[in-house]
């Protein structure tokens, strides 16, 4: 049996649900992938930070960072100074690092990403920031350390959108995309259709969790934006930063202008756009009204979706329906399988 452990950056709702799927899925993670886990180090920004060698206490750390308390009862020895000071001290085969994304930079992720694989720790994230901000480093420096660097829940959650071009369609060449990336506008965009002001849906989505104290990041685009940028960089080859895309978020959407449309038989998407042009790419994030004709009209909540375009295939389409922090836990499980048995 092979007995792996886990490092936590980041412990918020993704984290949190990652560590109830450990849980669930124990039994067949052992009979049927020969892995036993452990999580030896749980880091957060806000509740503390725990290390214990033979094993943190999943249940009680679930508890501690739910009830607003600090993981720090849970350490043992001496608590690390920083994050770094963490990922230095802490016994692992892999990190995940989920902290929050930094649509500039990328940073602190980025680091945290590189002191665990210089360490000798395979590295998974959930983090779009260091995927388009740092990808070539970090796959370089994974090379070189014998580790892998893994993403697969960057975008779209745990839908296998970068698995699916890496595994299971050889020799074709991604010529561009279209979809809707960003669930809270497309949730906030349905909500608006039925009557509600973008406020009033921004905070409908605060209730059910899905947007942001600051819900900036999905309204004005930039979610979207890094999410074609990941793509881009890592499917077209291309790099491209979340700057770098035509951006236009959902501000200026007014309830007359989605009566209109709804009038028309039409309904108004955030919609994203890359196409590959000579040797660069075209990419775009903007409000459209699309057609009953179109599959991005039948998109509803937070679902997302995405056509791609190859020169083999003209539309490959990949729908999730009403994901949550459960599936993006799953994406991280499915990069963890994929490290130790790859299929």
């Amino acid at each position: 049996m092979n007995e792996v452990r886990l490092v936590l950056v980041g412990f918020g709702n993704v984290g949190r649900a990652f560590a109830r799927l450990l849980q669930r899925k124990s039994k067949l993670l052992a009979s049927e992938y020969g892995m036993e886990w452990k999580i030896t180090g749980i880091a957060t920004g806000r509740h503390g930070m725990a290390i214990d060698p033979q094993g943190v206490d999943v249940d009680r750390a679930v508890a501690l960072v739910e009830s607003g308390m600090s993981l720090d009862v849970l350490n043992k020895g001496e608590t690390p100074a920083d994050m770094l000071g963490f990922i230095q001290a802490c016994p692992g085969d892999i990190l995940f690092e989920n902290s929050p994304v930094n649509y500039d930079t990328g940073q602190p992720a980025i680091s945290h990403l590189q002191a665990a694989l210089e360490k000798g720790m395979h590295a998974v994230t959930a983090n779009k920031g260091p995927v388009v901000h740092a990808f070539n480093d970090l796959t370089q420096l994974a090379r070189k350390m014998g580790k892998q660097f893994r993403f697969e829940s960057t975008v779209m959650d745990g839908a296998p959108i970068f698995s699916l071009h890496r595994s299971t369609l050889p020799g074709a060449e991604l010529l561009g995309f279209t979809g809707i990336l960003n669930s809270c506008t497309n949730l906030l965009l349905e909500r608006m259709e039925s009557g509600e002001t973008l406020d009033e849906a921004v905070k409908y989505g605060a209730s059910i969790g899905i947007t942001e104290t600051d819900p900036s990041g999905d309204i004005d685009g930039w979610d979207a934006s890094i999410k074609v940028a990941a793509l881009s960089t890592v499917l077209m080859g291309i790099p491209l930063k979340p700057q770098d895309v035509e951006r236009e978020g959902i501000r200026s959407i007014t309830p007359a202008m989605l009566a209109e449309a709804k009038q028309a038989g039409e309904r108004w998407k955030l919609v994203c756009r890359a196409r590959r042009t000579a040797g660069s790419i075209q990419a775009s994030v903007k409000p459209e009204r699309v057609s009953s004709g179109s599959p991005l009209y039948s998109v509803s909540g937070t679902s997302s979706f995405v056509v791609f375009e190859t020169d083999v295939l003209p539309g490959l389409g990949v729908l999730e329906s009403d994901p949550g922090p459960e599936t993006t836990a799953f994406g991280l499980l499915a990069d963890m399988l994929n490290i130790y048995q790859p299929r």
